[in-house]
């Protein structure tokens, strides 16, 4: 059994659609027991959006998670037809139909459990089975959608539930690479790649695959593969990181594997009268309450006040000052300043644990080009830096070129 995933941009239009129904037909004649997932059209979803927002400001999350479902149930009925039509046999289901439950936070569920039942006897009765992505149904039976990078989920989920040999994510670039080929021209593509560097990856900023999707493949050791649906070359693997093998040639694992950019930084800082260990306690825990996910944190304490700066991604902006403007005087918060001119760049590796130098050399490469670093956070296999926007292409090109990672 394998499950395949497409997203918008391989099914965005009727070019695209029959391509990808080659690609279906091709796997189905392999004998595959195939499901296949499908994210909305092109730019559906944010034209869906657009309607929305033209009659109201403010929409109710509920009625928008209703609105943007249809995007992807047209997609597998579209696709459905398509197979049809070439004499395969085809069934589109939605999520309430193949039981996908999830929690009820509208915009950005998390998925709870997947019945599958459904799945397995369209299965045993040879038919290629197409889900749409990006939603399922809370306690209440109402529709809900899982956020950015939901249709990643749906289809590693999937997976997870039914067993899967393989979870193929086919997308508009041809596997992960060593920086993003856009901005990096000497990025190289990987054959593989472990899953807690694919994690920290696609957390800090790598749009290829969402973290979420990576986080389920890892939990419940499902396989994985990246692949372009417009070319035919190999894509990359995700494995196990203890299965991740060196490239040809090399004896030991390369102390950074990526260099990763994101531009999707929002910098808030605090400063509060309150000077005691809970004061950020009290702050993260309402920001957390509220769904807001908070990167780089850093505090500057002095007898008098406690100032605190942490990253949001810019799309929470507004959610974030909504809860601190509300908690001002709880807090005893002086001033809130926000700031859209930085950028995160991050070099990632599993064999920095065993690699003295690697952020020495990272500092290097950022000033040698002429850039600047104003906050920075590590982890085992990871270290990030926020620098100045205008700055972020040449920094990510001269972290790349100092690593060597385009060889």
């Amino acid at each position: 059994m394998i499950v395949q995933k497409y997203g918008g941009s391989s099914v965005a239009d009727k070019k695209s659609v029959m391509n990808v129904a080659e690609i279906i037909a091709k796997t189905h004649k392999e004998g595959k027991k195939l499901v296949v997932i499908l994210s909305a059209q092109g730019d559906s979803t944010d034209e869906l959006l657009q309607k929305a927002s033209e009659l109201c400001e403010n929409p109710s999350k509920r009625e928008v998670d209703m609105l943007l479902a249809t995007g992807e149930q047209q997609s597998v009925a579209l696709m459905a037809i398509a197979l049809t039509s070439m004499g395969l046999p085809a069934v589109s289901l939605n999520a309430q139909q193949i039981g996908i439950s999830t929690s009820s936070e509208h915009g950005n569920a998390r998925i709870m459990n997947i019945c599958g039942q459904r799945i397995h006897k369209e299965l045993a009765e040879g038919k290629i089975v197409l889900v749409t992505g990006f939603q399922g149904t809370n306690d209440c039976g109402d529709v809900t959608t899982l956020g950015r990078g939901g249709s990643d989920a749906t289809a590693v989920a999937v997976a997870a539930a039914l067993g899967a040999e393989l979870c193929e994510i086919y997308t508009d670039v041809d596997g992960v690479y060593t920086a993003d080929p856009r901005i990096v021209k000497n990025a190289r593509k990987l054959d593989q790649i472990g899953n807690d560097e694919m994690l920290e990856m696609a957390t800090m900023g790598a749009k290829v695959l969402h973290n979420r999707s990576v986080e389920i493949a890892g939990l419940h050791d499902v396989n994985m593969c990246v692949r372009s649906s417009i070319t035919k070359t190999e894509g990359t693997r995700i494995v196990k990181s203890d299965d991740c093998e060196t490239n040809s040639g090399e004896i030991e694992k390369r102390s950074v594997v990526s260099a990763v950019g994101d531009l999707d930084v929002c910098v808030v800082t605090v400063r509060e009268t309150k000077n005691d260990e809970g004061s950020l306690y009290r702050l993260f825990s309402m920001l957390a309450r509220n769904k807001i996910n908070v990167d780089v944190i850093t505090q500057f304490r002095n007898s008098t006040f406690s100032e605190i700066t942490f990253t949001v991604s810019e799309k929470d902006e507004k959610d974030t000052l909504k809860v601190l403007n509300e908690n001002k005087s709880r807090l005893e918060i002086l001033t809130i300043k926000t700031d859209n001119s930085m950028a995160k760049v991050s070099v990632v590796g599993s064999g920095m644990a065993s690699n003295h130098g690697v952020a020495a050399t990272m500092f290097e490469a950022i000033h040698e080009c002429g850039g600047e670093i104003f906050l920075i956070t590590t982890s085992e296999i990871k270290i990030s830096v926020l620098v100045n926007a205008g700055d972020y292409e040449k920094i990510i090109n001269a972290v790349h070129e100092k690593f060597e990672l385009d060889k």
